[in-house]
């Protein structure tokens, strides 16, 4: 039979109080009675979109979807040199009537939607996006351009 020193045994014992005090206990929720547990509530979006598996809600398609796939890539016009490009996204309605901008400055990650106004033109008092040039911009300035071959 083999002792555990005093020192290991004292220090398991701290690990195992820590890992237990951290741990929240699982909330039950009052609209459905499900248990959750704060760790998975964390990761989904208002929307029940699992953030951690790069789940983002669209307006547009009613469901939670991974805009980079799905979506048309839109890169800053300005970007510094030797620094992370973070891109816009645009998707458009089934019937192509309306796009759906997904900006990564926006507030909330709230995305914007635009009607068309002409044959290649989605706009609203802010922001207009050119399907021909695949160009985005913001207040009258070019912001975003897509990469057209």
């Amino acid at each position: 039979m083999s002792i555990i020193p005093m020192n290991k045994l004292f220090s398991i014992v701290t690990c195992m109080v820590g890992l237990l005090a951290c741990n929240e206990p699982a909330k039950t929720n009052a609209n459905t009675g499900i248990q959750e547990n704060k760790a998975v509530r964390d990761h989904n979006n208002d929307h029940g979109c699992v953030v951690s598996e790069g789940l983002t809600w669209s307006e547009l398609q009613q469901d939670c979807i991974k805009v980079y796939n799905e979506g048309f890539r839109l890169n800053p016009v300005a970007s510094k040199k030797n620094s992370a490009v973070i891109s816009a996204f645009v998707l458009w309605s089934k019937d192509k009537n309306k796009v759906e901008l997904f900006l990564p400055d926006a507030a909330d990650h709230k995305t914007i939607i635009l009607n068309k106004s002409n044959e290649n033109t989605y706009q609203d008092d802010q922001y207009k996006f050119d399907s021909y040039k695949s160009v985005l911009y913001v207040n009258g300035i070019e912001k975003y351009k897509g990469n057209v071959e």
